[in-house]
């Protein structure tokens, strides 16, 4: 996920705002829910949350005088649908998905209560990302977007989320082609049944070395059905490309390393 999307950092100079005594891990409380009951907890009990049992804290909202633009997105990693906010939540879900290693994504996830300067104010930041390499707390907002006193509050989702040893981000974009590529790529990552072996065909002409798209499906005894099993192969992980530049005919297709792969299902 890091290498996929451009990163806001500068909340880093509001640190100093927070109110962070020797107490504050008790001070600061993180409210959570589970069916229609509602938990608060001090933060420094936030490891021993029941995640798989939590529901989003805020309810979504669908009406026609909003002005934002909540959804469900369809998460192949969990088989179910996760609720959004806004297209660039939409977005990172849908990246999400794709990234290796997503076990779960809980959408709206808590409600932080915490001071600064005196004050108590609170947050409720957009995801929590369970991976295989451990739980990434997540903020959404266009970098033009973000107001001083959003940066406050993602400094403090940043400490909360240091105190629980997980990583924190503000996705405020991503890298040039990524969403564009992995939007295309989405559309074979539903379960392909595949009878004629193809998928094996297209490994094996990719272990010989990396082949532009083109003739990589060419390798297959039917290239048409070859090239919707080559990108499903791509979204699994099983084929690796550049997703830095435009994805296309003369796209360099290589063999991806066994522990990037993701069971395929059929």
């Amino acid at each position: 996920m890091s290498s996929l999307a451009q990163l806001y950092t500068g909340f880093t100079s509001y640190t100093g705002k927070l109110d962070l005594g020797t107490d504050w891990p008790v001070r600061w409380t993180t409210s959570w829910k589970f069916g229609r009951t509602r938990v608060t907890n001090p933060v420094r009990d936030l490891v021993k949350v029941n995640l798989g049992q939590s529901v989003p804290v805020r309810r979504f909202t669908w009406r026609t005088d909003q002005f934002h633009r909540p959804g469900l997105e369809y998460l192949m990693a969990t088989d179910r649908h996760h609720g959004f906010e806004s297209h660039e939540e939409e977005c990172l879900l849908l990246v999400s998905d794709f990234s290796a290693g997503l076990v779960e994504a809980l959408s709206q996830p808590f409600r932080l209560r915490f001071f600064a300067e005196g004050k108590a104010i609170e947050h409720t930041p957009d995801f929590l990302l369970v991976t295989d390499s451990g739980l990434f707390l997540i903020d959404v907002r266009p970098a033009d977007r973000i107001k001083a006193e959003d940066a406050l509050k993602f400094a403090a989702a940043a400490e909360a989320a240091l105190s629980a040893g997980w990583r924190y981000g503000v996705v405020v974009g991503w890298r040039q082609h990524v969403l564009t590529n992995v939007d295309a790529l989405s559309a074979e990552r539903r379960p392909l049944t595949d009878v004629l072996t193809i998928q094996g065909q297209l490994q094996e002409a990719a272990a010989q070395g990396p082949l532009p798209y083109r003739e990589l499906v060419e390798c297959c005894c039917l290239p048409a059905i070859g090239r919707a099993h080559a990108i499903h192969l791509l979204w699994n992980r099983h084929l690796g490309v550049d997703l830095s530049v435009p994805f296309g005919n003369a796209s360099l297709v290589r063999l991806a390393p066994q522990q990037h792969r993701r069971e395929l299902a059929w």
